[in-house]
């Protein structure tokens, strides 16, 4: 998925928990911000990273959330081929199909429940064309940032369908790192997690998670309560390091579903514009001008019909790396 924001409004933190409970971690509570999808007609996505007050949950740097959309209306996924550097994108559906091609010569199917990861790396580039079987398009796209010796890596692609693991009313698809017994084949480059979980009414469970991990819970539908703090359908409730175990609760009547993502923190100054992750404002400006000059860095992808993607101009000021902040409170409790 393509970043439109060539000057992205960041938003400070939502709600916090008012009750200083020592016996209960911190969650902070992200709102979403809308943003158009390939232009102002196009169809728009709920985007709850970067923001100012937190650019990243272990490596996850960016979250879109979207839908469901009606496709039969204006606004269907016909995202052009564009670049990336620097980063994997992370495709997780809810509902819909979208056919990826990329310039290693991919041609795959996004659907429901399968992972689909592209590594940049180097460089790469995509496009993302929701089919004309898709009635509704509901899902999120996601970017992990690669750290320093990992950043310039070739180009890969991977897919894997995780199996649903049904315990304490709820039911798991852990695509990414481990998470209640499951674990992933997928490799990362930094000790990540990333699983679907759907909560049945009126449900509640505690899950075990690495306490060296800070962690994301980003709600699809339904409002779930988070180590007690309520965070509502298209927000991001963060929780910091030091926690071994999160309570979870439906206290809907309809099933809740979320994405729990996590990771160690990502200690490294990152530079994001555009669809590039960097590290200084002249390896970006470099990136863009390789991109425009239809450089081999990225290749080129075949069987899409029509132009790529051309890159914004650079903002007039000096684009400077940030740092995330601290990973919150930790605490050996939960």
């Amino acid at each position: 998925m393509s970043n439109t924001e060539a000057a992205p409004a960041e938003l400070a933190c939502g709600d916090r928990p008012a009750a200083a409970d020592p016996a209960r971690p911190a969650v902070e509570v992200l709102t979403p911000r809308e943003v158009p999808l390939g232009g102002p007609r196009a169809m728009r996505v709920r985007r709850t990273l970067p923001q100012r007050s937190r650019s990243l949950i272990g490596a996850w740097c960016f979250a879109d959330h979207y839908g469901p959309d009606a496709v039969a209306e204006p606004g269907a996924m016909d995202v052009a081929p564009h670049p990336h550097t620097g980063l994997q994108t992370v495709s997780w559906l809810f509902a819909g199909e979208i056919e990826h091609r990329d310039s290693l010569g991919t041609h795959a199917m996004v659907r429901p429940g399968e992972l689909n990861l592209m590594t940049g790396g180097h460089g790469i580039c995509h496009s993302e064309v929701s089919t004309a079987a898709t009635t509704t398009l509901h899902g999120v796209q996601l970017w992990v940032a690669l750290p320093e010796r990992h950043r310039h890596t070739a180009r890969a692609f991977d897919h894997y369908v995780p199996s649903v693991n049904r315990i304490e009313g709820a039911e798991i698809r852990v695509f990414l790192g481990s998470l209640a017994g499951r674990t992933s084949p997928i490799p990362t480059f930094t000790p990540l997690l990333g699983a679907e979980v759907v909560l049945g009414p009126d449900a509640h469970m505690s899950l075990g998670v690495d306490p060296r991990f800070e962690h994301g819970v980003l709600v699809d539908t339904g409002d779930v309560v988070v180590a007690g703090t309520r965070v509502r359908a298209a927000e991001l409730g963060y929780v910091g390091t030091g926690v071994r175990s999160l309570t979870l609760s439906n206290r809907g009547t309809g099933p809740a579903r979320f994405l729990l993502l996590g990771g160690t923190p990502f200690d490294e100054e990152i530079l994001m514009w555009w669809n590039f992750v960097g590290r200084t404002h002249e390896e970006i400006a470099a990136y863009r001008e390789a991109w425009q000059a239809g450089s081999d860095q990225f290749g080129e992808v075949t069987g899409y019909p029509g132009e790529r993607l051309p890159a914004p101009a650079l903002p007039a000021v000096r684009i400077k790396p940030r740092r995330n902040p601290g990973s919150g409170q930790e605490t050996a409790h939960g």
